[in-house]
């Protein structure tokens, strides 16, 4: 498979990050629109992949100046070729450029065990974040980056 990746702004790539986010989501987990696209979007560094074949975007991730990581989409026919994994690798690029310590996430509680494996913490209680219990999990960024080869496809919203 052959694909591009790329750091794009919001406001270049609004269309076709939302493509890849209302497919995962709003479809498939309905989560309602007006939670999944947030203010956050406009300030985040975004990530894209794109099909090179058909051009078609097929994953997304985005890291705010904060170090949250959130909003991975794969697009389910894509999911067998760790797209995930690339979308991390590039946010935790993004989060080393930023002189960031650590990064973050709100797993899902089926998730949870998976990343610990993999050097992320939980921190605090859990929540409810879109009608789903999460939980706030960290990891040093030294230690992102030399474990990225994290999820097969996990999807982080």
């Amino acid at each position: 498979m052959s694909y591009s990746v790329s750091r794009v702004k919001w406001e270049q790539a609004a269309p076709l990050l939302k493509n890849i986010r209302e497919k995962v989501f709003v479809c498939e987990w309905r989560i309602p629109k007006h939670l999944e696209f947030d203010k956050n979007d406009r300030s985040a560094f975004h990530m894209l992949i794109c099909d090179d074949i058909t051009q078609e975007p097929i994953a997304t991730g985005r890291i705010l100046a904060t170090g949250e990581i959130s909003r991975i989409a794969v697009v389910m026919s894509f999911r067998r070729f760790d797209m995930d994994k690339v979308v991390l690798q590039g946010l935790f690029k993004i989060a080393k450029e930023l002189n960031l310590d650590e990064v973050f996430i709100h797993s899902p509680l089926d998730t949870v065990d998976y990343f610990a494996k993999h050097h992320f913490f939980t921190v605090g209680s859990v929540f409810m974040e879109a009608g789903m219990p999460k939980q706030r999990m960290a990891c040093g960024i030294n230690q992102a980056i030399d474990n990225s080869a994290l999820s097969k496809y996990y999807l982080i919203h």
